[in-house]
C-alpha cells in the first residue's frame, strides 16, 4: 500500500506540473471507482458516465486545491462526484418538470415485455438512489466513504474534518433515514431494501 500510495504522489505530482500522461494514469486507476460511486447516486448508466466525467473534468480544472488524503485522491474524487451527482440531480429534476409542463400525446401501445422487465433493475437502482438523495450533503459524504468505499470511520471523519464521535452519530441517523425511505418505496423496489439494509448494516467503524 505504500507503495501504491507513494506512486500516486509522485503522479499528483507531475498532473500539478501540467503532465497530461500522468494524469490518464491517475484517471485508468481511479475511474472504475468513481463510475461505481456516481452509478450510487445517479441509478442510472447514462447520468454516471456524465457523472464522472465531470468529478474528473472538476479534479484537473481544481487541481491546484486538490486535498491528498493518505497520499491518494480518490477520497477528494469521491467527495466531488457526489457533490456532482446532487448538481445533476438537481438538474435533471428541473428538466422532468418542463416535460411534465408539455402536452402529451395519446399512449399508443403497452410497453413490450422485455422493455417491462428490462425496465426492473433500473426501478431498484432508483429506490437506492431516492435513499440516498434524503441525506443532506455531509452525511451523503459520509454514507459514501464508509459504507460504500470501505474508508475505516475516523478516515472518513478526517476528510470531512469532523470528530469520530460525530461521524458515528450522524453515521447512525442517515442509516435510519435510508432504511425509513427504502421502506417507504413498494412494490418492485422490495428486494433492494433488503439488499440495501445489509450493506448499510455492514459498514466499518
Amino acid at each position: 500500500m505504500g507503495n501504491l500510495e507513494s506512486d500516486e504522489e509522485s503522479l499528483w505530482s507531475r498532473s500539478l506540473s501540467g503532465d497530461g500522461e500522468a494524469f490518464g494514469v491517475l484517471y485508468d486507476r481511479h475511474r472504475d471507482r468513481v463510475f461505481r460511486h456516481a452509478y450510487r447516486l445517479a441509478g442510472n448508466h447514462h447520468d454516471a458516465e456524465d457523472v464522472m466525467a465531470a468529478a474528473f473534468l472538476e479534479l484537473w480544472r481544481r487541481r491546484a486545491k486538490v486535498r491528498v488524503v493518505d497520499g491518494s485522491i480518490l477520497p477528494w474524487l469521491l467527495v466531488t462526484t457526489t457533490n456532482m451527482a446532487r448538481n445533476n440531480g438537481r438538474s435533471a429534476l428541473r428538466y422532468r418538470k418542463l416535460l411534465d409542463s408539455l402536452p402529451r400525446t395519446e399512449e399508443s401501445s403497452l410497453p413490450l415485455e422485455t422493455d417491462f422487465f428490462a425496465g426492473r433493475q433500473e426501478i431498484l437502482d432508483k429506490d437506492f438512489s431516492h435513499a440516498l438523495g434524503t441525506l443532506n450533503a455531509t452525511d451523503l459524504h459520509l454514507v459514501s466513504l464508509v459504507v460504500f468505499e470501505d474508508y475505516p470511520l475516523t478516515a472518513a471523519a478526517a476528510v470531512l474534518n469532523m470528530t469520530p464521535g460525530a461521524a458515528k452519530t450522524r453515521m447512525h441517523r442517515a442509516k435510519q433515514r435510508m432504511k425509513a425511505a427504502l421502506c417507504g418505496n413498494s412494490g418492485a423496489g422490495a428486494p433492494a431494501r433488503s439488499q440495501a439494509t445489509s450493506v448499510l448494516e455492514g459498514e466499518r467503524s
